[in-house]
């Protein structure tokens, strides 16, 4: 195989290599072939693959991380996502946790340790029931 399917390759294409093809009959003549030799270039065409413009590009994509990320992932280790599927008409009680860790976070009375915790006993007082996994 001489891989000429894949790509071109300048042998193929001189004069030299297609005036040995056409004598031992491989190819018929080309209809360029006789405007070559009585016109031949200045310089001999050599095929190059074309490389990409600005390099390979890099999706970078940063990180992205809200400040009540670590909260709802705490709340899902510790009380898990509910027993019931998502309501998407009612806020859910992670929602809920979170709204009320962050207001109690600003008020600053209580130390970070024992925010989480209080947030639960603070949600427990108003009547919402939140059941620890395992």
């Amino acid at each position: 195989r001489c891989g000429c399917h894949l790509s071109p390759s300048p042998p193929l294409l001189s004069p030299g290599r297609t005036r040995n093809l056409l004598r031992i009959g491989v190819i018929e003549k080309p209809l360029w072939f006789d405007v070559y030799v009585a016109f031949p270039p200045l310089r001999e065409p050599v095929y190059r693959v074309p490389r990409p413009r600005y390099g390979k590009v890099k999706d970078v994509i940063p990180p992205i991380f809200y400040q009540e990320d670590e909260v709802r992932a705490k709340f899902y280790r510790i009380y898990g996502s509910g027993p019931r599927p998502f309501n998407l008409k009612n806020t859910t009680l992670k929602s809920r946790f979170v709204e009320k860790f962050n207001e109690l976070k600003e008020e600053g009375k209580i130390e970070e340790e024992k925010l989480f915790e209080e947030t639960g006993k603070a949600l427990l007082a108003s009547g919402i029931i939140l059941q620890r996994r395992g």
